[in-house]
């Protein structure tokens, strides 16, 4: 039997304690999210509703088929900055007439949906998830165009956006934009380089430049219908594909748009039928230490999380810092790389080379687990050859081909970052849990580093070590470090793609796996040069 056995005991101290720790940084993150429904500000949500028009969540409540779940991307973008959290964006992936899309939704209740730097930032992401995974794009469009004061951050990079949706269209992935208010100067560009293009009497308003600018530019005076109403664009300018005659009535066209869209999964199909695991999902709250420098098993994390809680470890004696082995996670194959006890050896570098070899051979997509301080350092394991064997690891991570997942469950510090697929190496999709840490080392480590450096200086200069300054220093670099590894503060910069729960696990891979099936499958891989 493969079925995974479990020594967890969720009635222990040790347990109790991770779960209450656990919960205590769920509710931190609840309390983020809740603060996103308020981040537009009351007077402004009542002045968009007085105006009979609907919140950007509750057009894509309403864009979705009934009871179909949707999995917001990023929802924390711009957390712990000046600007508003968020992004004036909400981005995700839902099911539209039975098809998974990525949607993104702009928030006029925040500066009139201007675009910022983190709106940029996020909307790339989300447009990557539809090109890696061919999904449609349906933009729902509400925007004044650049927060202008924040130019210098946004025109350059923001013409990305014009080259995304061309390139979307180019490569055969729909683009579709309902168009719910105004959009304006760039953002006119987004149903301009749209696929399909619905307007809304009276409401859409989409033009390079609105009545004042063209007063000032050209000395002609002209009403905001005449330059760029629905009804111009839909019997004259010919911009309007379908001309709506309130917002239900666009998402209802936007519903049809993508019926009609004759789309298909190429890619992996489930294999099995999806069996739940027989561990309760419930357990994943407290398998995780409060304080990362004690170890946990991430089979207690798969047996949880995988069909049947039923995996085929690959080389269990061998390199045991790292668990391999291939599972089924609702009804779709994967292979698993979790590390066990957080650092990287020689060994665990090559086994997973190996592995992510015989995966691309059986074109298996990747789950990546983390919980690493990083690859061994030290006099016997440089001679031991910790560099090539690592490079080895990366290499064939970097030259994998097959479809990667990832999840920060805790620890995920230097180089077994990108070991282990860190956002740098293109994951299709990185999650983090609230007891998740990421940076290039550990507070103490980092500011410890600083410290013997500094007495070192002081020494070779001849100067008395102020142990006072030192320790201040100390105190306020791990401070630093400690705010800056946070889940909240590397998801506000959209280095993932949301932190969850880890009781939903399970569900969101699920999802993921079942997005990525929208792609064909990738041309095999070509490794680089293996260092022997």
């Amino acid at each position: 039997m493969t079925v995974l056995r479990s020594a967890f005991d969720p009635a222990s101290a040790q347990a109790r304690a991770n779960r209450d720790a656990m919960l205590a940084r769920l509710a931190d993150l609840d309390a983020e999210y809740a603060r996103l429904a308020e981040v537009g500000g009351a007077k402004a949500v009542a002045r968009h509703r007085a105006r009979g028009k609907l919140l950007p969540r509750e057009r894509i409540e309403l864009l979705l088929d009934r009871d179909a779940p949707f999995l917001e991307l990023s929802p924390l973008a711009a957390w712990g900055t000046e600007h508003p959290l968020g992004g004036s964006l909400v981005t995700g992936i839902g099911v539209v007439e039975g098809v998974e899309c990525v949607i993104t939704a702009n928030d006029p209740t925040v500066r009139g949906g201007a675009s910022n730097p983190w709106t940029v930032r996020k909307s790339f992401r989300a447009h990557d998830i539809a090109r890696e995974n061919r999904l449609p794009l349906i933009s729902l469009v509400e925007s004044g165009g650049a927060d202008l004061p924040t130019q210098k951050d946004i025109f350059i990079p923001g013409g990305r956006t014009f080259r995304d949706l061309t390139r979307l269209s180019a490569a055969g992935i729909p683009t579709i934009a309902l168009v719910f208010g105004n959009s304006t100067a760039g953002g006119a560009y987004v149903p301009g380089m749209s696929d399909h293009v619905v307007m809304i009497k009276e409401r859409s308003k989409v033009f390079l430049a609105g009545p004042p600018l063209v007063r000032m530019a050209t000395g002609e005076i002209a009403d905001d219908e005449s330059l760029g109403g629905a009804d111009m664009h839909a019997r004259t300018s010919g911009l309007a594909d379908y001309y709506a005659t309130d917002e239900l009535d666009a998402i209802r066209l936007g519903r049809r748009i993508v019926a009609r869209l004759n789309h298909r999964k190429p890619g992996h199909a489930v294999t099995m039928a999806p069996r739940p695991p027989r561990f309760d999902a419930g357990e994943l709250l407290a398998i995780v230490p409060a304080d990362l420098r004690q170890p946990f098993d991430p089979r207690e994390v798969l047996a949880r999380v995988v069909d049947d809680s039923d995996f085929d470890e690959f080389k269990p004696l061998y390199g045991t810092s790292l668990v391999t082995g291939w599972a089924q996670l609702h009804g779709y194959p994967i292979g698993v790389l979790a590390n066990s006890r957080g650092v990287l050896f020689s060994a665990e570098a090559q086994k997973a080379a190996q592995f992510i070899q015989l995966a691309n051979s059986s074109r298996t997509p990747l789950l990546f687990l983390h919980n690493t301080t990083g690859y061994m350092v030290g006099a016997e394991y440089e001679q031991g050859g910790i560099i090539k064997h690592g490079a080895l690891m990366i290499n064939a991570v970097a030259n994998s081909s097959v479809p990667h997942l990832t999840v920060l469950m805790g620890a995920s510090y230097g180089a077994g970052n990108y070991g282990m697929c860190g956002r740098a190496f293109d994951p299709r999709f990185l999650f983090a849990w609230p007891s998740a840490r990421s940076a290039v080392m550990g507070s103490r480590q980092l500011a410890g580093v600083l410290s013997i450096v500094s007495r070192a200086a002081a020494e070779a200069a001849g100067r008395p070590f102020d142990e006072d300054a030192d320790a201040a220093m100390r105190a306020a670099v791990e401070q630093q470090i400690d705010t800056e590894s946070l889940p909240m503060f590397l998801s506000g910069r959209v280095y993932d793609d949301g932190i969850i729960d880890p009781r939903d696990t399970r569900t969101v891979l699920g999802l993921a796996l079942s997005v990525i099936a929208n792609a064909p499958e990738p041309a095999p891989a070509g490794f680089g040069v293996f260092r022997m």
